[in-house]
């Protein structure tokens, strides 16, 4: 038999060609076992989000240079540019990466939880449980910021457990989640319609835009608490992700290993929780950057399962890249919700992923 090292790479399998780009590196004590290819990818893809970013902080009715935007956050401009770049533009384009990053980071915990790319925080009820928390602080509690972004974590929250112990008392597994979370998810958008349909008539246009995800009134005094607090959990996750990869084998060899499934398995639905409710809390529901970030990534750095890092770096590259097109898609005259263009673009990849999907169960 031929050795599958010397094979041509169309042939090759896929296994190989990831072998052939791990490479160990050694920093005294520590050693790890990277991918070149995932590296690269990575790198790549950071460089295109400082080109977006910039972009951001530089279009708009009053144009900034790309050198004028980086002599203004070097703190080298003056005047009207400084104001623009530094003052009106860069808390929204720091908050688009932030979240993204967030968005992405979720997808890659609920993904790996579920071993489903429709593991998403978007399809399996968290983020609709989030917004039906803040409309209850929005409408009966007469909500301002603080109410709005506890009402929305807890109602993540309480969202997650009741997925969680539904799913896990039907005996369904990790399938069983998305099963759970789709329906509860049907639940309370019944519920949150009714809520819009009982509230003031003013309350419920602020609710309503708010629920289609904008980035147009975060500034720093909002940014900053929800950026310090979305560490606690982006941490966590890089923490435990080893011991989510063992999971993914399943809870016998994940127990012999010396890994606790539950408790693993909670500690990372808290994790991502909290960071779709944070996001959810300070910009309202984005949609289905959480979804496509970690598949995305996963083609790009071709590795065989999503991960935290590349997933979040991809995550804030599509949000910016949204937010971009939400500001500028009609040359300004019309702003959009950022969550109106990732719902849009969002939506043609969920149809492209449950085709590609269906291919492959029949090929199977």
């Amino acid at each position: 038999m031929t050795d599958p090292a010397v094979l041509p790479n169309r042939v090759r399998p896929d296994g190989v060609r990831l072998a052939r780009s791990l490479r160990p590196v050694r920093v005294g004590s520590f050693s790890r076992i990277v991918s070149v290819r995932a590296l690269t990818a990575i790198a790549v893809v950071l460089l295109a989000t400082l080109a977006v970013f910039v972009l951001a902080l530089g279009l708009g009715r009053f144009t900034v240079a790309p050198l004028g935007v980086v002599n203004a956050l070097l703190g080298n401009a003056e005047g009207m540019t400084a104001v623009v770049v530094l003052e009106w533009r860069l808390a929204r384009a720091v908050a688009a990466v932030v979240f993204g990053a967030a968005l992405g980071a979720a997808g890659a915990i609920f993904q790996s939880l579920t071993r489903n790319p429709l593991g998403s925080p978007d399809v399996i009820g968290f983020s609709t449980g989030s917004y039906t928390g803040a409309l209850v602080a929005i409408i009966f509690l007469g909500g301002g910021f603080a109410q709005t972004a506890t009402g929305a974590i807890v109602g993540g929250m309480i969202t997650a457990t009741l997925v969680y112990l539904v799913a896990r008392g039907s005996g369904s597994g990790t399938f069983g989640i998305i099963i759970v979370g789709i329906a509860l998810t049907a639940v309370l958008s019944s519920l949150n319609t009714w809520m819009m349909l009982v509230a003031r008539l003013d309350v419920a246009l602020s609710a309503a835009f708010w629920g289609m995800g904008s980035l147009n009134g975060v500034q720093w005094e909002r940014l900053t608490p929800a950026a310090l607090a979305l560490i606690v959990p982006f941490t966590v996750t890089l923490l435990l992700w080893r011991r989510m990869v063992i999971l993914e084998m399943g809870d016998d060899i994940a127990r012999s290993l010396g890994v606790r499934p539950e408790r693993t398995r909670l500690t990372l639905i808290l994790a991502g929780v909290l960071l779709t409710a944070i996001v959810t809390a300070v910009a309202g529901p984005i949609a289905f950057v959480a979804l496509a970030a970690p598949q995305i990534a996963r083609r790009l750095t071709g590795t065989p399962g999503v991960d935290p890092v590349s997933a979040a770096v991809t995550g804030g590259l599509l949000l910016a890249s949204a937010d971009i097109l939400a500001l500028h898609a009609f040359g300004g005259e019309l702003i959009l919700p950022v969550g109106v263009v990732t719902v849009s673009l969002g939506g043609c990849y969920l149809v492209w992923l449950l085709v590609r999907e269906a291919r492959k169960g029949r090929r199977v």
